[in-house]
């Protein structure tokens, strides 16, 4: 995930370092204006001119006696090379500020870096607006600066990225609740983003965790698809529930549904036809869906490798049915990562799964905290 982004963070950090030790540098080779102080020469009076002349005696003396002063200085006593005590602190706790003008100039850069790593426009503008506030004006020490940078942009992903729910307790918690009621989930989105896969994977998760569950095929539009997850439902010992193509997708959950509840088994997971967010009349469909099967969550899943598009995807199927949470598939093979850092701010959802391969096993739950790590920060 976001290739090359540590290392291109760290030159903008470095960039923002080197610009003002240059600035210092450049100051101190300005030519120092000579600092004069009015000198009182002592007089003495003369009877010979009778008048008063320069004591020239008593000047060599006050001469003396100031260079003395200042040769006992302690910074005045140093050897060649070796720095005094205050210089010492000074240098160990050298901080600099960035200004205003300094950081726009440099945010156009994280900017395009942002951008190019697929985070959205509006995420963007949050990051470099919450950075800006963080560190323009603020002391930063100058030999930590990359650092310093780094951990006020790890803290702003962290408040961005939403604190995802787990679904196997979620699942326990209806378990424990005596009610016999079994938890549905709903998965959905558009063609081609691995959601059967994915079914299949958390079917076989919550096996592992000692729950039992069974799979609607309610993608009934799709050739091939019933027999695709009758495969994996073999594979993974799960019961799948099916009817025949064409018939109502609705019915199908409703009827998985009415097997768990007498089976007594704890999850019904509803497979669903990929449709384009853009076709109302599929998306009129999958409303039906969900009022006749009432899930308990509705989950998009679709790939990281869409970009930004996905926000529009999930924002459509949101409005039309309610999404609880996301699944993003092909996480492994995202090498900008920006699409999951996207998602949770616009959509305001929290991020359930990463699909990370083919077997079963390649599905991880999302850890804000294990994300940021793969960001370097």
């Amino acid at each position: 995930m976001f290739s090359k982004f540590k290392e291109k963070l760290s030159n903008w950090a470095k960039n923002i370092k080197e610009k003002k030790e240059t600035e210092e540098e450049t100051s101190k080779t300005k030519i120092p204006e000579i600092e004069t102080k009015e000198v009182k020469i002592p007089v003495k009076f003369s009877p010979g001119t009778q008048k008063f002349e320069p004591d020239l005696e008593s000047l060599k003396e006050k001469i003396k006696e100031t260079s003395k002063i200042e040769n006992n200085l302690p910074e005045k006593n140093l050897k060649p090379g070796e720095k005094g005590f205050l210089k010492k602190i000074t240098s160990k706790i050298s901080k600099i500020k960035i200004s205003e003008k300094e950081f726009e100039i440099y945010s156009e850069e994280l900017e395009m870096l942002l951008l190019e790593n697929n985070v959205a426009l509006e995420v963007t503008e949050k990051i470099i607006q919450d950075l800006k506030e963080n560190i323009v004006g603020k002391e930063l020490l100058k030999k930590e600066i990359d650092n310093e940078i780094k951990e006020e942009f790890k803290k702003i992903i962290n408040e961005i990225l939403i604190e995802p729910f787990s679904l196997i307790e979620k699942i326990k918690e209806k378990k424990s609740d005596q009610s016999k009621e079994p938890y549905i989930i709903l998965l959905c989105g558009i063609n081609g983003t691995g959601k059967t896969t994915t079914i299949a994977k958390i079917a076989d998760s919550l096996k592992n965790e000692g729950l039992s569950c069974v799979l609607a095929a309610a993608d009934t539009f799709r050739a091939a698809s019933i027999e695709q997850i009758k495969k994996h439902g073999e594979k993974i010992g799960v019961k799948i529930i099916s009817h025949e193509y064409g018939s109502d997708p609705a019915a199908v959950g409703f009827d998985a549904i009415k097997y768990a509840k007498k089976n007594f088994i704890d999850c019904v997971l509803i497979d669903t036809a990929g449709r384009m967010h853009t076709a109302k009349n599929l998306l009129k469909e999958i409303e039906k869906i969900s009022k006749v099967c009432k899930p308990d969550v509705k989950i998009f899943v679709g790939e990281s490798l869409t970009g930004n598009d996905i926000i529009e995807q999930i924002k459509s199927f949101d409005w039309s049915i309610g999404i609880n949470g996301i699944i993003l598939t092909k996480a492994d093979i995202d090498e900008k990562g920006g699409t999951a850092l996207s998602v949770g701010y616009v959509t305001k959802k929290p991020i359930l799964y990463l699909g990370t391969g083919q077997e079963y096993d390649k599905i991880e739950p999302f850890d804000k905290q294990k994300f940021i790590e793969k960001l370097g920060l």
